[in-house]
């Protein structure tokens, strides 16, 4: 039968009921180390082991994938510079808007995996993937990365065709008669 007291019976906490052991117990109880409690800093999540910080974005079927390290400034996206990859001024001032708000153009080296989609939801993707991996740089970013758009996953997608019909809205001429 079983002689030690249990807390259903006793209104004794685990730690009296261990002061109270006998001292013919082998096994002495070991305290695990009081755990520290966590700095506050600026950087919220740790690079991997070669210094990168990574983040992902999509944008209708495209997605990105951004990798970011403190560097030369260059910028690369599918092994070709930025310029040679997106032709359009719009998209390369909308990706470049992105380092400039957040003065670390120049500073930072960016290599972009982006697959899918056109070239325009291709750029939506690196904005989105670049403002996430920037996110995890410096947490301290985070106010004008959101209040410029750069953490906001547009959600936009193409209308599905209808069947019996040309498109999504297009419909075929009515003849009354």
């Amino acid at each position: 039968m079983n002689e030690e007291p249990t807390n259903e019976l006793h209104d004794e906490t685990p730690t009296d009921m261990a002061a109270e052991s006998s001292p013919t117990t082998t096994a002495p109880v070991i305290e695990a180390p009081a755990e520290p409690e966590p700095v506050q800093r600026a950087v919220s999540q740790e690079s991997d082991a070669h210094g990168w910080w990574r983040g992902t974005g999509r944008r209708k079927t495209a997605v990105a994938r951004v990798r970011i390290k403190a560097g030369s400034g260059s910028f690369k996206v599918n092994e070709r510079d930025l310029e040679d990859y997106f032709t359009e001024d719009r998209d390369l001032k909308n990706i470049r808007n992105v380092l400039d708000k957040t003065n670390t153009s120049g500073s930072l080296e960016v290599h972009v995996r982006a697959h899918g989609g056109g070239f325009m939801g291709q750029a939506g993707a690196v904005i989105l993937g670049l403002g996430r991996s920037l996110l995890k740089y410096d947490a301290s970013l985070e106010p004008i990365l959101r209040a410029n758009g750069f953490l906001t996953r547009d959600a936009r997608q193409v209308e599905r065709k209808k069947y019996g019909q040309p498109g999504a809205r297009k419909r075929f001429q009515f003849s009354k008669r």
